[in-house]
């Protein structure tokens, strides 16, 4: 491993070379041709990764870097061997990291390790149905049995996987919002009615004024960053409010414009606020206090009374409480300056239309949920919700992470839902309450939940504990995964595991009727087709929709009037049952089919409507609690590297932070360094601060001084999931609170020529 100097901007010409290089290296210039142009365009297939939206004006290249990556990682003609499960078992497997793993190709069979035995072996396709519905039947309840799902999942799927799991008899339905954007759908569903963006993708173009919280749009939705460009273009300032320096928020070059390859790019951020972690509440309360005493100051001139007379409760309240909020107190929270705070404020102030944009570095608190609710007080003081240019963004980070919520994967589906679904198929779903990811995990712990099944995705390296989370998996008697290629997640199984592969969403889908689309909804409710481009890489593997509709039949058998196959040979079938059952999606194949797709009716943003207790959105009061850092201790938060995708590392390197060939490291503020006796380059065990008997540690991690907020410091996720305590989750949503671990670093002793 080595470690250089971070950038200070991204993309440009290395953007370019680290997007098409691998993949005409792997794919070959026909096949990378034919999909690269074909990705995010009308008429061609959705990105497997971000959920980010598509303008209604594409570019030729309508794709990102990490985009690029995810469709090698995906279309790659490197398959795994038949011969591959004999001489690898599954302990072998277990001993591999996450690239190893998704480096050996595309699973093209059925495999399935029996009871008491270490290898995977192949089965025929009828033969792994069979076991898993005689397994499934022989539960005691359908409770006993945990159905996850990842968002890269189409609605067609997901509707008909949650449809299969309720009509078995249970809504134990987790899926990986529980993980990221939970605190967002529990916040804003209570406060302005619908738990999604309010604004348009449109919206960006019009803003005055974008505060990006909690978020590194270069790596995690790249393409984020033309919307940036094109809203500083047209007059709009944008300010960063992050514990780390991200390179894409100083500079970006536009790998498609002319400054992008030969100038400077532009500059994004107009102000950078280096904020403590788990100090976005403090400083938002500071800010609705600075935009309520300028009111005060001048009556009738900064709050929109008019919006908040009509459209809003409970202002009253909130003024009396805001100005209450001690300085003092926010600067202890933030590790801001009162200046620091005041310019933001002055920047909203000017303001007419503004957009606050935040992701996980926002969710994943413990006061997550009443944080997000403060973003929303904030921008309905000024009547920032239902205007051109103006509202709350959540950048949902996986691609129809959204839409399968939609669809009803969720353990908490309200009554409304489950009563048009009883309608439609003629039989009674059930209504009490499943388990999200963490009540899942416990709930495996406890020995009741005993079979567990996930559709994509890799739940055991994306959840927090891991340690304790991998011995909750291998107690259970099965565990089944559909995936296009390894993760960690078939290493840690159950006492029978089976790994069912699909296509994706690259290759074309043929079924009875003919070639099949599905369809996505992205982070601003839009919701558009996706057509596979290119042949499967081998025969014989099965669509998702196929895979559960077969799993349905054989498990459910004449128990409910469903028909499974119809739904299989003609994916318009499911579209017609999802028209009748989800709102907002009447005609639905006729609109899906569409080029231009169609947009999700929104209140807050298309009529200023608020389907909320009161009628109207809730301006709230939410009590400020402070971070705590014990002495001697640093506030953690995991995040990604650049040559990654959520668990999926395409890499070792992580070129904007300087990182290259190498994972274990702990990004520390030089200042912290010093007050703690460590310097860079020193190697340390990071350990968890917390009052239980369980040892959460890292062994033998490098240091590197890095620019981050004064007492915090980062570590790569998925591997420094093993120090969040599975009790430490956000209030009410149940998230894991990621972003603000207390740690301690001990200096390690290195062995002579090392």
């Amino acid at each position: 491993m080595t470690v250089g100097e971070p950038k200070d901007w991204a993309a440009g010409v290395p953007g370019v070379l680290h997007s098409m290089t691998p993949a005409i290296e792997q794919l070959g210039v026909a096949r990378a041709a034919k999909l690269m142009l074909n990705l995010n365009q009308k008429g061609g297939f959705d990105c497997m990764s971000c959920a980010w939206p598509d303008p209604d004006k594409r570019k030729t290249a309508e794709f990102c870097e990490n985009g690029a990556k995810a469709v090698v990682w995906e279309a790659t003609p490197v398959l795994v061997p038949r011969s591959f499960w004999a001489e690898h078992s599954v302990d072998d497997l277990a001993d591999k990291t996450e690239y190893w793993l998704g480096m050996q190709g595309r699973i093209t069979e059925p495999v399935w390790k029996p009871a008491g035995k270490d290898h995977y072996e192949p089965v025929s396709w009828e033969r792994a149905f069979r076991i898993i519905a005689d397994k499934l039947n022989g539960l005691d309840s359908p409770d006993q049995a945990s159905f996850y799902t990842s968002g890269r999942t189409s609605n067609e799927a997901a509707f008909v996987y949650q449809l299969f799991v309720r009509a078995f008899g249970t809504n134990n339905l987790p899926d990986c919002s529980n993980m990221c954007h939970e605190s967002t759908s529990l916040a804003m569903a209570e406060v302005v009615g619908i738990g999604k963006s309010t604004i348009a993708y449109d919206d960006f173009e019009e803003t005055e004024l974008i505060i990006v919280m909690g978020q590194n749009p270069g790596t995690n939705h790249p393409r984020m960053l033309t919307a940036l460009e094109d809203a500083k273009e047209n007059g709009a300032e944008i300010v960063a409010v992050n514990p780390l320096p991200e390179s894409s928020l100083k500079r970006y070059k536009n790998p498609q414009k002319v400054r992008g390859i030969v100038g400077r790019g532009t500059e994004i951020a107009d102000q950078f606020v280096q904020i403590r972690l788990g100090g976005d509440m403090a400083l938002l309360q500071a800010l609705s206090k600075r935009v309520v005493q300028a009111e005060l100051a001048a009556p009738g001139t900064v709050v929109d009374h008019a919006f908040i007379a009509e459209h809003t409760s409970g202002y009253e309240a909130f003024v009396e409480h805001v100005l209450q909020v001690d300085d003092d107190e926010v600067v202890r929270a933030t590790g801001l300056t009162l200046e620091e705070i005041d310019e933001l404020a002055e920047r909203y102030l000017r303001s007419d239309r503004t957009i606050i944009t935040w992701a996980m570095g926002i969710t994943q608190h413990t006061k997550a949920v009443d944080t997000i609710k403060e973003i929303i007080n904030l921008l309905l003081l000024r009547g920032n919700i239902g205007r051109p240019g103006a509202g709350a963004s959540p950048i949902r980070g996986h691609s129809n992470v959204q839409g399968d919520r939609t669809m009803g994967i969720w353990e908490q589906m309200p009554d409304s839902f489950l009563d048009a679904l009883a309608k439609e198929f003629h039989f009674e779903p059930p209504r009490e309450h499943g388990v999200d990811a963490l009540k899942g995990i416990k709930a495996m712990q406890r020995g009741e939940i005993k079979f567990w099944m996930g559709m994509g995705g890799n739940l055991v390296a994306a959840i927090s504990d891991s340690k304790l989370a991998e011995a909750a998996f291998r107690g259970t008697e099965m565990t089944v995964q559909v995936s296009t290629k390894l993760n960690r997640s078939h290493a840690v199984v159950g006492d029978e595991a089976l790994i069912l592969p699909t296509m994706g969403r690259t290759e074309i889908d043929v079924q009875a009727a003919g070639p099949q689309f599905v369809s996505v909804e992205d982070t601003v409710c839009s919701v558009h087709g996706s057509h596979g481009q290119v042949p499967p890489v081998a025969p014989g593997l099965l669509s998702e929709v196929a895979i559960v509709c077969e799993l349905a039949k054989a498990t459910l058998g004449d128990r409910v009037a469903v028909d499974w196959q119809g739904m299989r040979d003609d994916y318009d079938v499911i579209r017609d049952h999802i028209s009748h059952v989800v709102p907002g999606f009447e005609d639905y194949s006729r609109r899906a089919a569409s080029k231009e797709g169609f947009v999700l009716p929104n209140g807050p943003r298309d009529s200023r409507s608020f389907a909320t207790k009161t009628g109207k959105a809730m301006i709230t009061v939410n009590e400020l609690e402070h971070v705590e850092r014990p002495e001697g201790t640093l506030l953690l938060q995991t995040l990604r590297a650049h040559d990654q995708y959520n668990t999926t590392i395409y890499s070792l390197n992580d070129r904007y932070r300087g990182i290259k060939k190498g994972r274990h490291v702990v990004f520390v503020n030089p200042d912290d360094l010093t007050e703690l006796g460590l310097q860079d380059g020193d190697r340390v065990d990071v350990a968890t601060v917390w009052d239980d008997d369980v040892e959460r540690v890292l062994r033998d991690y490098r240091v590197v001084a890095y620019p981050s907020a004064r007492g915090c410091a980062a570590a790569y996720f998925p591997e420094a999931n093993v120090l969040v305590p599975l009790d430490s989750a956000a209030k009410g949503s149940n998230t894991p609170v990621s972003k603000a671990v207390p740690v301690r670093l001990t200096r390690v002793a290195v062995p002579a020529g090392v």
